[in-house]
C-alpha cells in the first residue's frame, strides 16, 4: 500500500482556497500510484479559528458534495482529510473524514479537546462519541486526531476493533517552553511507542505555518511500521508532499511473532473500568 503524505499548511478560513490545493495534491498523489493521501487535521479551515477574524461559516457537512468528489476524477486515491464538521443541531466537530471511490467511507469526531495554555477547542466543537476502526479497500484503519492519540485507551480500543493503521491528522504546534520538553521528540515517542505495543502502523500527519500569536506548526511528518522504525520521515517547517510504501502484511507477522494484540483480556478491563467509574470516576 501506497501512502501520501500532505504536509501543509492551511489558508485560515479559506476553504474554497484549502479545497483547491487538496485537489491538486490529491492528483499529484495518484500520478505517484498512491492508495491514500493523508491530510493534517482541519485541514480546509486552519486551526485558530476564535482567535481572528473569520467572517463566514466555514463549517461543511462531510458529505458535502466538494469533498466527496476529491478524489472523483482519480478513483485509485482514497482520502483522509480534516474539516471543521456542521453535525446535527447545535453540534459541530473537530473531525476527519476518509473517503474512497464509492464516497465517504467513516467520519472520526475529535474525542478530547484541549482547553488550555493557547488552545480553545472545546469552546468551538463538541467532543464526539464513538472511537471505531473501519473497513477501506486496502484495510482496517482507525483515525486519532492529535489530542486523541495522547490518550493511550483510544489507540487500545482502535486496534482492538480491527485497525491495522493508525492515521493520526494532526496541528501540532511547537511548545512555548521547548527547554521542558521538543514537540517533535515528544510526538515520536508516542507514535514508536503505538507501533511497538499495539503492533500496527501509524501515520502521523502534521502540518507547518504559522496562527494566532503562538501557533507555530513543525511538521516533522512520519510513518512507523509495527516494530516501531521509522520507515518514513519529512522535514521540520517546511510544506512537503512525499509518498511511501507500508505492507499490512507486517501487521500480521508482528502479531504472530508476539501476541501482545490478543492478550488484551477485555472482560477484565470492561470489569475494571466499570468499577472506577462507579467509585466516582469520569463516567
Amino acid at each position: 500500500m501506497r501512502i501520501t503524505l500532505a504536509q501543509l499548511a492551511s489558508e485560515l478560513g479559506d476553504v474554497e482556497a484549502n479545497l483547491a490545493r487538496a485537489a491538486q495534491v490529491v492528483v499529484q498523489a495518484e500520478r505517484a500510484h498512491s492508495d491514500l493521501v493523508v491530510f493534517p487535521e482541519l485541514f480546509l479551515t486552519g486551526y485558530a479559528l476564535g482567535r481572528v477574524d473569520v467572517d463566514e461559516d466555514v463549517s461543511m457537512s462531510a458529505d458535502d458534495p466538494r469533498l466527496t468528489g476529491l478524489n472523483a476524477k482519480v478513483p485509485r486515491t482514497d482520502v483522509l482529510i480534516g474539516l471543521y464538521e456542521d453535525g446535527l443541531g447545535v453540534h459541530s466537530y473537530n473531525a476527519a473524514a476518509y473517503y474512497g471511490p464509492g464516497g465517504l467511507v467513516h467520519t472520526h469526531r475529535k474525542l478530547y479537546l484541549p482547553t488550555y495554555d493557547v488552545f480553545e477547542e472545546r469552546k468551538h466543537f463538541s467532543p464526539g462519541q464513538t472511537m471505531r476502526a473501519y473497513d477501506t479497500r486496502h484495510g482496517r484503519m482507525a483515525t486519532l486526531i492529535c489530542n486523541d492519540a495522547w490518550q493511550p485507551q483510544l489507540a487500545f480500543l482502535a486496534v482492538q476493533d480491527g485497525a491495522q493503521v493508525l492515521l493520526v491528522p494532526t496541528n501540532s504546534s511547537q511548545s512555548r517552553f521547548p527547554e521542558r520538553y521538543d514537540s517533535q521528540t515528544y510526538w515520536r515517542d508516542i507514535t514508536v511507542f503505538y507501533a511497538r505495543m499495539f503492533e500496527c502502523y501509524v501515520v502521523f500527519c502534521n502540518r507547518v505555518g504559522a496562527e494566532a500569536e503562538h501557533l507555530h506548526f513543525w511538521g516533522g511528518s512520519h510513518v512507523v511500521d509495527p516494530w516501531g522504525q521509522i520507515v518514513c520521515a519529512l522535514p521540520k517547517n517546511d510544506e512537503a508532499v512525499v509518498t511511501t510504501e507500508i505492507n499490512l502484511a507486517n501487521v500480521r507477522k508482528r502479531r504472530r511473532e508476539v501476541p501482545l494484540v490478543r492478550e488484551a483480556r477485555l472482560g477484565l478491563l470492561a470489569r475494571e473500568a466499570s468499577r472506577l467509574a462507579e467509585e466516582g470516576g469520569d463516567a
